[in-house]
């Protein structure tokens, strides 16, 4: 294990298997936000998952005992529509996801189509709908009327679940498009891309230096960091295991491995606290 030895700025949080897992938060997690908090240090949460509007995650967090407003959470509903604003504003889109993104481009007044013909973008999310009906819209749009561009949400192969299980997540429905149509996904808006970096500090408004990402995915929300050059933390609490890290080259190494996200403070201050590791 390394942890730091100081105290950063910021704190850029993943939610899944780093604060809590399935509906229970994860040893150390309450304590160690508020702690920051009260030591007034920015702390933003940010997810992949594109299932639920940043709404749902902050009344989630609040209900497990860590009140938290929706703008201190960033996922891939707010990515994807920010981007299609400023990038495509008029295009038509097809996104196989579910409801909140949806509703969010909705919103936004951004056209919606499930005309293969008029389609400028599939976005392939994570959808657990889908269905060979959406695949066939996809593969008209993009193969035979060749005129979408594919795009995701996340390059997630699965959502972890407690007990070690897990759901396919928006990779499986980008490897079914681009098995069928030969295209590639061309843009991904979640971690590790910068597009989220981008929204997530222009939302912190610090240093990128003076922030530490951390989560418990060495290709997702660690490799976003290292790109960045930002401090990154992973936490044996999801995704990544020991062994995982034996396997990676070191350039692929964050900087400190946790096995519990509370030991993201300093030793020395964790004594101070008087936490003691149940």
């Amino acid at each position: 294990m390394k942890t730091p030895e100081r105290l950063y700025e910021g704190y850029l949080f993943d939610l899944d298997g780093t604060i809590y897992l399935g509906d229970e938060l994860l040893p150390g997690a309450k304590r160690l936000v508020l702690k920051l908090r009260e030591l007034e240090k920015k702390v933003v949460f940010l997810t992949n998952n594109p299932t639920k509007d940043p709404e749902r995650y902050a009344e989630k967090l609040t209900k497990l005992g860590l009140e938290t407003p929706p703008e201190e959470v960033v996922n891939t509903v707010v990515t994807m529509t920010g981007w299609l604003l400023q990038n495509h504003p008029e295009a038509v889109v097809y996104p196989i996801s579910e409801d909140p993104l949806k509703n969010s481009l909705r919103e936004a007044g951004i056209r919606m189509s499930e005309n293969p013909e008029e389609i400028d973008i599939v976005i392939a999310s994570y959808d657990r709908g889908f269905e060979y009906r959406k695949l066939q819209i996809a593969f008209d749009a993009i193969w035979f009327h060749k005129r979408a561009r594919l795009v995701t949400t996340n390059p997630d192969r699965y959502c972890p679940f407690p007990g070690g299980r897990g759901e396919p997540d928006a990779a499986a429905i980008v490897g079914a498009i681009e098995a069928c149509t030969g295209a590639r996904c061309e843009v991904n808006v979640g971690k590790p891309d910068p597009i989220m970096l981008k929204t997530i500090m222009d939302l912190v408004g610090l240093d990128p230096k003076d922030c530490v990402v951390v989560g418990d995915r060495l290709y997702t929300e660690i490799r976003m960091a290292l790109d960045a050059g930002m401090p990154s933390a992973v936490v044996l609490t999801g995704d990544t295991r020991p062994e995982d890290l034996d396997e990676e080259p070191e350039e692929n190494h964050p900087d400190y491995v946790l096995s519990r996200i509370d030991h993201l403070v300093p030793g020395n201050l964790r004594r101070e606290f008087g936490w003691a590791d149940a």
